[in-house]
């Protein structure tokens, strides 16, 4: 009886028997799965690939046992016990987004007030819950948490959803952060030097990390072994810098680079070797233009190392005057304060001097043209978006937002769409399996109503998603976030 009330309490999609193929699945999972089947037909649906190349309209894409079964003609498809059938007209169907700057915390700063002003210590407190839900509800199937701080946590975390028994996207899980003598986060551990990196690297490779990311206070030599002892063991190395600039990071072997152009120190004046430049952490994009030398021969040697560069475009509009706030949706997740620590920064960059919104706006629209040329000559282009509530980076919310940045940028919308699944799927190693719309894939997908491949403020209207085969509800998964984002 329980199973029997459970199914009903899904709606009339469900047949008797729909959590066969998702028997798995554990009761806190199944309240939010609407389809289950082991066969789900997706009829006359617009079919975004992910590889760059135009919808289709009127299309039926099927799904069976998770994986992508077939792509056809739009046509009309009997149900039957073991299939269910969603007539999806005027609907758009993408690969699940890869959220390749996508942290499972929130950045919580006490006795914050209108000024921007708090009391240390700064506190990472972790959303082990909101954050997953948040993913999946708006489309992310698959993340990278880029840095950790709770580093069991997201390791225990990605396992247990994997076996079925919490809500959340595919985990790809970075180790805590590699970082150097720094008084910024206390809940970061501080390298001794280069023997403790390389002993860094290794424990959490044993402990199941399958990637490292450099933060803004370590050294060369540290950095240097750090990616000597990943690379033994086939994993990857990003870095959120300062210390070391994107040239040295390039020299030392790193394989990405976070947050576009925006904090490479190259050009600092009176740059020391080794020392972090708080006050010009965004000296490169301060100094030169798009089409300047510099950047040119930047973007050449970041080509011809095969080094990739994650766009985080929310995390840095948030700080630009006049922008668009925050959609309701997202705004009901945040608890009351972290709306407030919102609410306080959107004033604060309204407000700001005339001479600051200035050099902000000029620096994020050269960080665009930078992110953009990258991608033009070759370079691997990545999506995410740092979500820790700072300034409005919400989980999932801000991961579709970065689609709609890139289009600003000057992508066309399918090559953005691109930028934010398939480039991550292929930077992780997993193209065979995800990051676009084919037959044979996983069928980690979302649906839209809309078409985002003409209008990219579509692709945030996100009506179902789907994850190895499984069918999620989307307003079931917010509402049971509601007002909790900041805290837990």
């Amino acid at each position: 009886m329980k199973r029997t009330r459970l199914i009903l309490g899904l709606g009339s999609a469900l047949l008797a028997g729909a959590f066969s193929f998702a028997a798995d699945l554990s009761d806190a999972v199944k309240p939010y799965v609407t389809h289950a089947t082991k066969r789900i037909v997706l009829t006359h649906v617009r079919v975004v690939d992910g590889t760059g190349n135009a919808a289709v309209d009127d299309r039926n894409v099927t799904i069976e046992n998770g994986k992508i079964a077939a792509i056809a003609a739009g046509a009309d498809v009997a149900a039957g016990p073991d299939t269910t059938v969603l007539d999806l007209r005027g609907k758009t169907v993408l690969p699940g987004l890869v959220g390749m700057h996508d942290h499972m915390y929130y950045v919580a700063r006490p006795n914050l007030d209108a000024a921007g002003h708090s009391e240390d210590p700064l506190l990472v407190p972790q959303m082990t819950f909101s954050a997953p839900r948040l993913y999946l509800a708006n489309g992310v199937t698959t993340v990278r948490t880029t840095g950790s701080v709770e580093g069991y946590a997201d390791l225990n975390l990605r396992d247990l959803i994997d076996a079925g028994q919490l809500v959340g996207p595919h985990m790809d899980v970075t180790a805590p952060y590699l970082q150097g003598k720094s008084p910024l986060f206390m809940q970061m551990y501080q390298l001794k030097d280069a023997a403790d990196a390389r002993r860094f690297v290794a424990y959490w490779a044993d402990a199941g990390a399958t990637s490292f990311k450099a933060y803004m206070h370590i050294t060369r030599a540290e950095l240097s072994a750090a990616i000597d002892e990943a690379h033994k063991r086939g994993l990857k190395v990003t870095g959120h810098l300062c210390s070391v600039t994107y040239t040295e990071a390039i020299d030392l072997g790193i394989d990405d680079l976070e947050h576009g152009f925006m904090v490479d120190t190259d050009l600092a004046t009176d740059k020391q070797p080794d020392d972090c430049p708080l006050k010009q952490s965004s000296a490169f994009v301060d100094h030169v233009e798009p089409d300047s030398a510099e950047a040119k021969a930047l973007i050449g040697k970041l080509v011809a190392h095969k080094v990739a560069v994650t766009s985080t475009l929310p995390v840095f509009e948030n700080a630009l005057p006049n922008r668009p706030p925050l959609n309701p949706r997202a705004m009901d997740a945040l608890t009351t304060e972290a709306r407030t620590a919102y609410l306080y920064a959107r004033n604060r960059a309204a407000t700001q001097p005339a001479e600051s919104a200035e050099r902000i706006t000029r620096l994020f629209r050269r960080n665009l043209a930078l992110e953009l040329a990258f991608a033009k000559a070759g370079g691997l282009l990545l999506a995410g978006c740092d979500p820790t509530g700072n300034g409005g980076t919400i989980p999932g919310f801000a991961d579709l937002r970065e689609i709609e940045l890139l289009v600003e940028a000057g992508f066309t919308p399918v090559e953005a769409i691109k930028v934010g699944t398939l480039h991550g799927a292929i930077y992780l190693g997993r193209d065979r399996t995800i990051g676009s719309v084919e037959a044979g894939k996983n069928a980690d997908l979302f649906v839209v109503t809309g078409d985002p491949s003409k209008t990219i403020a579509d692709i945030a209207k996100v009506e179902i998603v789907f994850k190895d085969g499984v069918g999620y509800d989307p307003s079931k998964l917010l509402d049971s976030v509601k007002g909790r984002y900041g805290q837990y």
